[in-house]
């Protein structure tokens, strides 16, 4: 459009400005609008995209149309929009048979729900303007789809390192991406850097195939040639591919390892368990001898036995292994065990030997039996222990768990009752453990009995009295067994003494009496060889007559004191009965007269409590109860009591 006032400035004008009108106003001169469209678009399959175009002039009329540019670059209209105002009328021309179908938003945005890899094309926006003129600008469209898991497979045949071309190690496949993804081969996990070019260490081609979805799909496949190193190597690929803005994804496969075929280089040859570090083992085990080959696959082993420099063959197998069950001494010996590869090197030893010794240990022999009898104090007594074994035993002599020296003869002097007892001999071999044994005997030492006392002091001090029990007891040992007997009965059996070391011990309980203080108690061990006596002496022994005495005398002085009471109590009660109770003196009332008491009265239940010698009442008679009772008064009661009634 012109400027208002354009037609006012006009002037006549030269032919170049008439043709530079003519030229605006055709359809095709240069645009006076333009349209704001981001020319690449990203989107993941699956999602929905949006393409923009916006007018920056903002004519009130104009017409926006979208097309598609397929491959061979035609174009095909598929929505158009055109404003009036403010209004906007928008329309789809052409589905292209995309489901679901293109749309319209109400800004007039062209809208693809569910990008498809089809949709991977170049759209075009058209502003109409009028007399503003026409634009365009073009929007390009990337759909990317993310593989699906990496697979891989590997070659499970079995590979010969041996070869000097490379083999076919394993296919990796990734399907279905978008882009195209691409392969990388990793062996533990470092980056294997192999060319596309064909060569005898190693390479990989690469096929790329569009589905009939559009997606693509990408297979590799790895060559190489394999050595010995490659037997415990991990392998896998891994399928990288594109995301929007750039970014990158990454899809691994599993791990595989390669089967290979390569010849033994070293063999060992060796005792399993049990078995001991100097390679004994004991008589009786089952042992197994192993072989092993660095070749593979597994070679096969043959087992012999060399005897007089000739090879006896024992067993072949594949897994390298011998049992040998319950060996013997007499399977001591060279064992050899051979691989049978025949694409090992000349130079490899395939053949490997061992010695096999067998330990044994057989029963020990004493030179005496079970039980070995010697005279009280013998000298020079010796014992030979003999252990047939290999390797050579190492002897040891104990008693109750007590070391007693180390060798095969055990020396006792001079013999004693402590000699006595149970002696072990243990033979062992340090280098072949829980392989040993065992032989006692019994040492019985004959000889006149020793004698021991001892005596239970008494409780009171001051020396022994007669009465006092006493417990005796008397220890004896020897052998054989000494007999205890007493010179007193009552004595108890011998009994062994608990802990004691062939001791048995009698005991004799009594009581002292004058007669053992003098002669003393006898305490007698015998046996065939002799016999020995202990005497007990008591000293003197305190009769235990002084003793009675002193209480005889206090039991009278008690009966005596009782009688007086008695006297007392009863003259107490007659006082007022003449005659009674009284003491004669001067100028006393004649006998016969009664002397009346100071109570004056008298009771009836005191009459003839008392009387005299006789019924006569006969005074100063002796013998008599009166008497006895006058002399115990003494100056209080000097007569008698006689009868008042």
């Amino acid at each position: 459009m012109e400027p208002p006032d354009a037609r006012a400035t006009a002037r006549p004008a030269p032919r170049l400005l008439w043709l530079a009108l003519l030229l605006a106003a055709h359809p095709g001169s240069q645009a006076k609008v333009h349209v704001s469209v981001p020319p690449l678009v990203e989107v993941m399959q699956g999602k929905p995209v949006t393409l923009d175009c916006t007018p920056l002039e903002n004519p009130d009329h104009f017409v926006l149309e979208w097309f598609l540019t397929d491959r061979s670059g035609t174009r095909h209209r598929l929505a158009s929009v055109e404003r009036q105002g403010s209004q906007l009328q928008g329309t789809v021309h052409d589905f292209r048979g995309r489901s679901p179908p293109y749309q319209l938003d109400s800004q007039g945005r062209l809208v693809l729900p569910q990008a498809q890899v089809g949709d991977e094309r170049d759209y075009v926006c058209v502003l109409r303007a009028g007399a503003a003129g026409t634009t365009e600008a073009t929007a390009k469209l990337r759909v990317f789809a993310i593989p699906e898991t990496t697979e891989v497979i590997p070659n499970r045949g079995t590979l010969s390192v041996m070869e000097e071309l490379a083999q076919e190690i394993a296919t990796c496949s990734s399907r279905n991406g978008n882009p195209a993804p691409w392969i990388t081969w990793y062996r533990n996990g470092q980056l294997l850097d192999v060319p596309m070019e064909v060569n005898s260490e190693g390479y990989m081609t690469s096929r790329t195939v569009r589905e009939a979805s559009g997606l693509q799909s990408l297979t590799s496949t790895l060559y190489l040639r394999p050595r010995k190193l490659d037997r415990e190597a991990s392998f896998h690929c891994a399928a990288h591919y594109s995301l929007p803005l750039g970014n990158q994804g990454r899809l691994d496969s599993s791990p595989f390892h390669l089967t290979l075929h390569y010849p033994t280089e070293h063999v060992r040859f060796w005792v399993g368990s049990p078995s001991t570090t100097e390679g004994w083992v004991r008589e009786g085990d089952s042992i197994q001898l192993l072989c092993q080959g660095d070749g593979s696959p597994s070679p096969e082993y043959t087992f012999f036995r060399l005897q007089d420099k000739q090879e006896k063959v024992l067993t072949i197998n594949l897994e390298g292994n011998l049992t040998l069950v319950g060996v013997n001494r007499s399977q001591s010996g060279t064992y050899g065990c051979r691989v049978e590869d025949y694409d090992a090197a000349e130079e490899v030893q395939l053949t490997k030997t061992l010695e096999l010794r067998v330990a044994y240990l057989d029963p020990l022999e004493l030179s005496t039996g079970e039980e070995l009898s010697v005279l009280l104090n013998s000298s020079r007594t010796a014992v030979n222990c003999s252990a047939p074994g290999l390797p050579a035993p190492t002897l040891r002599w104990t008693k109750d768990s007590v070391p007693l020296g180390d060798g095969p003869t055990l020396s006792l002097s001079p013999v004693t009752f402590d000699s006595a007892g149970t002696y072990v001999c243990e033979a062992s071999m340090s280098t072949v453990p829980f392989l040993s044994r065992v032989r006692s005997f019994k040492l019985l030492v004959q000889g006149s009995p020793e004698l021991r006392a001892e005596e239970m002091e008494p409780k009171a001090e001051g020396g022994w009295t007669e009465g006092d029990e006493v417990r005796l007891t008397c220890s004896a040992r020897g052998h054989p067994e000494p007999e205890l007997t007493w010179s007193q009965l009552g004595g108890r059996p011998a009994e062994p003494v608990l802990g004691g070391q062939g001791w048995v011990s009698s005991s004799l309980t009594l009581k002292v009496t004058s007669a053992l203080g003098r002669e003393g108690v006898a305490c007698e061990a015998s046996n065939p060889h002799g016999r020995v006596s202990h005497v007990f002496h008591f000293g003197t022994v305190a009769p235990q007559t002084a003793q009675a005495g002193v209480a005889v005398m206090a039991v009278a002085v008690s009966v005596g004191l009782l009688l007086l009471v008695v006297a007392a109590f009863y003259c107490m009660r007659r006082k007022g009965r003449p005659g009674c109770c009284r003491r004669r003196e001067k100028g006393s009332p004649p006998p016969g007269e009664p002397e009346l008491s100071h109570s004056g009265s008298q009771r009836p239940e005191q009459k003839g409590l008392l009387v005299g010698g006789s019924s006569g009442g006969a005074r100063g008679g002796s013998g008599g109860f009166g008497d006895e009772v006058s002399e115990g008064l003494g100056p209080l009661v000097t007569g008698t009591c006689r009868s008042t009634s």
